[in-house]
């Protein structure tokens, strides 16, 4: 079954579907016929979108807005003392408008794109119902619409990680569960179904769910000031629908950018110190922020949370599901001034006419009282306490704290395209379900540390790679004097591997309380990681809580409505 479905995407018997939802004319159109200069860099284009003139947006005349934020369903304790809340999604399709006067039909998590906003207080238990109620084939391809669920920075049990074949089909509904003792940081939700894990979060399956605690909320700003940013980028068709073409597995670049489903939108700011939870939601392109008026941006947390120091930066590269948390000074801004956010581009995108503009910040009179929720700062921190480690305890350790001779084992990533597909030391996921996924790429025991190095020898593509279950600490770069980039001292799980650069990183295999099982490592390029550069390891035996059959998705028996999750109101259009 698996051998068959991969050759019919491999092989491009989707062509007639990728046809009809319209084809993106790159300069990677030759991306097949290369053979064995599979090395050779990816040319840049620039081509006239399908879009009629007049139904293209235009940028910064769309309002910014953030996405609600979900309400549990229930709340309450354990018989050990410790607090819960379950949460209530469905996967369904839904209408957005993107370009003026058209309708573009999307799959997202209860029909929006981005989802609902989850927040959990850390040490908060957490359950999120998802139920598949998409129809019986895909919008973008004929397959059946199942879908997997990856909770993308969670220590989460194997069986609830997201593992990539462990699928939901329609119809049915899984409960995952979260433990959410963490320290506090932006993870997101997204599609992790093999093979098409690009198109169903191009579709929409994603978005942002945020771990707190009492140390970040003293430190940092919060409500009104603490604001998600998701930037993606789409090309739609004529008739406003989908396009989609991944030239040749190699990626997808949209030519309009949208942050929180919107494009090139307009936010009000008051004149203050405003938190950002920047989120690369693309499936390939990657960006490199910059403000309009050369001011910096104070890098405060990264994938895994706050960093210890704060560093100003002028811009910084990101990479597909990497988060980074910066603080903006709004302070010195007169009411009616405006601020561009800018997107400077990186090496082998493929950028249009207005892909280096993200989103426009208007500056509007400050006010003395605040929004429900709200907390502002009134100067930008030097340093950040993230508090105690959760799990010391058992042996956990900071992940800033580790060190070279703290690690047990040294290994490498090679990461790479050979013979036409995406490898990770010349394996992929097919090889893994070839051993009825018992091949793993390492094998560490709970609590140890080991030194992963991934290695990018190809001059003609970028790979943000993206290891499940851990935290990590860059400690070395074979470019910038080989040290990480300034933006990134702070712990991560996301390492972008820029073109013939290497990425050193120390990991803790910390599970919490459970024992582990298997997991995965993958290219967050989504089209990488579904043909098929992903391989997995295992934290002690591989036996342990399979991530396929520990807890089966179930028949939805019950009638749409009676696990019902309310919005809460998120704060005016515009702020």
């Amino acid at each position: 079954m698996e051998s068959t479905r991969r050759n019919v995407l491999k092989f491009g018997v989707l062509g007639g579907v990728v046809a009809a939802t319209g084809l993106q004319a790159t300069g990677l159109a030759g991306a097949q016929a290369r053979g064995g200069s599979d090395d050779v860099a990816s040319s840049s284009s620039s081509t006239p979108s399908r879009l009629a003139s007049n139904s293209m947006p235009v940028p910064f005349r769309a309002v910014f807005k953030r996405p609600p934020e979900l309400v549990p369903y229930s709340t309450g304790y354990d018989p050990d003392g410790q607090p819960f809340a379950k949460y209530s999604l469905s996967q369904r399709l839904g209408q957005a408008q993107i370009a003026p006067g058209l309708s573009t039909t999307l799959a997202g998590y209860n029909g929006i794109f981005p989802g609902p906003t989850i927040r959990v207080e850390q040490g908060t238990r957490s359950e999120l119902r998802i139920s598949n109620r998409m129809p019986a084939k895909g919008i973008l391809y004929p397959d059946t619409p199942n879908t997997v669920t990856h909770l993308h920075g969670s220590a989460s049990l194997p069986q609830y990680d997201g593992y990539a074949n462990d699928r939901t089909a329609p119809g049915n509904v899984k409960n995952y569960q979260y433990p959410n003792w963490q320290a506090a940081r932006t993870l997101w939700y997204h599609d992790h179904n093999h093979m098409l894990t690009a198109q169903g979060v191009y579709s929409g399956l994603a978005a942002t769910y945020t771990i707190s605690n009492q140390h970040e909320r003293e430190q940092l700003p919060q409500g009104e000031f603490d604001v998600p940013i998701l930037v993606s980028d789409v090309m739609l068709n004529a008739d406003g629908s989908l396009g989609y073409n991944d030239n040749g597995h190699s990626g997808l670049w949209g030519d309009i950018i949208m942050v929180n489903g919107v494009p090139w939108p307009t936010m009000k700011v008051k004149p203050r110190i405003y938190r950002f939870r920047f989120l690369v939601g693309s499936i390939t392109r990657s960006y490199r922020f910059a403000l309009s008026t050369g001011d910096p941006f104070y890098v405060v947390g990264t994938d895994a949370g706050m960093t210890p120091s704060v560093q100003a930066v002028s811009s910084w590269r990101q990479g597909t599901a990497e988060r980074y948390e910066v603080l903006v000074d709004f302070r010195k801004y007169k009411p009616g001034q405006s601020v561009e956010l800018r997107n400077l581009s990186n090496k082998n995108n493929i950028d249009f006419a207005n892909t280096g503009k993200v989103m426009k910040f208007e500056v509007v009179a400050d006010s003395p009282s605040l929004l429900p929720g709200s907390r502002s700062i009134t100067a930008i921190p030097k340093t950040l306490d993230p508090g105690e480690h959760p799990t010391k305890a058992s042996g956990g350790l900071d992940t800033m704290t580790l060190t070279p001779d703290m690690a047990v084992a040294k290994r490498t990533l090679r990461v790479q395209r050979k013979s036409g597909e995406w490898t990770i030391n010349g394996e992929t996921w097919d090889d893994v379900e070839k051993s009825n996924f018992t091949r793993v790429f390492a094998n560490p025991q709970r609590n140890q540390v080991e030194q992963w190095t991934i290695v990018n020898e190809s001059g003609g593509w970028f790979h943000p790679v993206h290891i499940h279950l851990i935290d990590g600490k860059i400690i070395g770069r074979n470019t910038n004097g080989g040290k990480p980039f300034a933006w990134e001292n702070g712990p991560k799980d996301v390492f972008y591997a820029g073109e013939n650069e290497s990425v050193t990183v120390l990991m803790q295999f910390d599970t919490g309380k459970h024992e582990g099982g298997r997991y995965m490592v993958h290219c967050h390029n989504l089209v990488h990681e579904d043909h098929d550069m992903m391989v997995q390891f295992a934290v002690g035996d591989l036996k342990n809580n399979d991530p396929i059959n520990a807890d089966k998705p179930v028949v939805e028996n019950v009638p749409e409505g009676s696990f019902s999750s309310t919005y809460k109101p998120a704060y005016p259009a515009g702020t």
